[in-house]
């Protein structure tokens, strides 16, 4: 059975037909051609698919693509404004915190959800918002740091 969604991305309306069943990662990657949203376990569990729907983060593998109707969904090609990378970009470039890139986006993603919340947390608050992104490269040191250094500008 197919339904018609209508969601703004990244700035822009869309409507799309999509089948049922579908999550709110396969709509991005397949039919939006939005790849930056990565899916790594497609059970919730890693955080790669991490975008932020009306200003919070949630796992775009598990969410099924209906509960996106209407909603705002940024993901990790919205957050560059006139080729600049945003300031959370940056920082995870300047302190080192991207390796491999696979979980980049949705460790970007988490961390922006939480910065919009609370532009001044501490590496408690990180931590723990950044707790359901894995990563098999950084140790997570280099991550936090970032997170801390967007945060002070």
């Amino acid at each position: 059975m197919e339904t018609s969604i209508e969601f703004k991305v990244n700035g822009f309306n869309h409507q799309t037909k999509v089948k049922t069943g579908k999550t709110l990662a396969d709509v991005l990657r397949n039919e939006l051609g939005l790849t930056g949203t990565k899916v790594g376990c497609n059970t919730g569990s890693c955080g790669s698919c991490t975008v932020i729907m009306d200003g919070k983060a949630v796992l775009s593998c598990i969410l099924p693509v209906e509960a996106a109707g209407g909603k705002e969904i940024v993901t990790i090609e919205g957050l560059a404004k006139n080729d600049r990378l945003d300031p959370l970009q940056e920082a995870f470039v300047a302190e080192g915190a991207i390796q491999c890139g696979f979980c980049t986006p949705g460790m970007v993603m988490s961390a922006k959800a939480l910065l919009l919340e609370n532009p001044s947390p501490v590496e408690e608050e990180i931590r723990t918002a950044m707790a359901g992104n894995l990563c098999r490269c950084t140790g997570y040191n280099k991550i936090i740091k970032a997170v801390q250094t967007a945060a002070e500008k």
